[in-house]
């Protein structure tokens, strides 16, 4: 039996030490928009959830193998690809209400700090920049997958992360009230994000 474990936790160091990139360092991964999405949600006459998201969902992750919060993340989200499924009511968020699309194209985030959060999450602080205006927030972020190799021989991997923003701290005051003085659309914001990253190819 001590033979038997002697075994088992030799194989099992083995495998993990084989497992490991043969050089340790920054990762650079790229997004891709493909397998990404961007989606919020807000509430609307006060009773039930509205839901969006974005399709175009580019940037690049420097992820710090031997050290996690020494990692990097820069994103940027077209803001005319907004979705809600309703045309009339992505035509609005388009427009100088909201998003203000043709003034401010883009939408942008940018980490500044990596800390461990709870038990297999991060929290990303950066700057968020929309509708012109940045201000600094907090990421739940779960922490990376492990890399797989997808069938076409490239390194994978994927983070899920979440937040809350106010949207009036980014100068979206566009509202209108019910009767019983409750909003029409909420001015909180709830955040979620679904991102697979790539080791794109060398060059050719």
């Amino acid at each position: 039996m001590k033979g038997y474990f002697s075994r088992v936790v030799i194989g099992g160091g083995l495998a993990a030490v084989l497992s490991l990139p043969a050089f340790a360092g920054v990762t650079t991964y790229k997004i891709d928009p493909r397998h990404s999405s961007a989606n919020f949600a807000v509430t609307h006459l006060m009773i039930s959830t509205v839901r969006g998201e974005f399709h175009a969902v580019n940037g690049t992750v420097n992820l710090d193998d031997s050290d996690v919060t020494k990692s990097s993340v820069d994103v940027t989200i077209d803001a005319a690809t907004v979705d809600t499924r309703e045309p009339d009511r992505d035509k609005d968020l388009k427009s100088p209400n909201f998003f203000d699309v043709e003034k401010y194209p883009n939408i942008a985030f940018k980490s500044t700090r990596v800390e461990k959060g709870a038990p297999g999450h991060l929290k990303v602080t950066g700057d968020l920049t929309l509708h012109g205006v940045t201000k600094s927030v907090v990421l739940d972020v779960t922490a990376p997958k492990p890399a797989i190799k997808d069938p076409w021989g490239l390194q994978r991997t994927a983070v899920s992360g979440a937040t809350k923003i106010n949207r009036q701290d980014f100068g979206m005051n566009y509202s209108k009230t019910l009767d019983s003085g409750g909003l029409v659309i909420s001015n909180d914001v709830d955040i979620t994000l679904d991102v697979e990253m790539i080791v794109p190819p060398p060059a050719k």
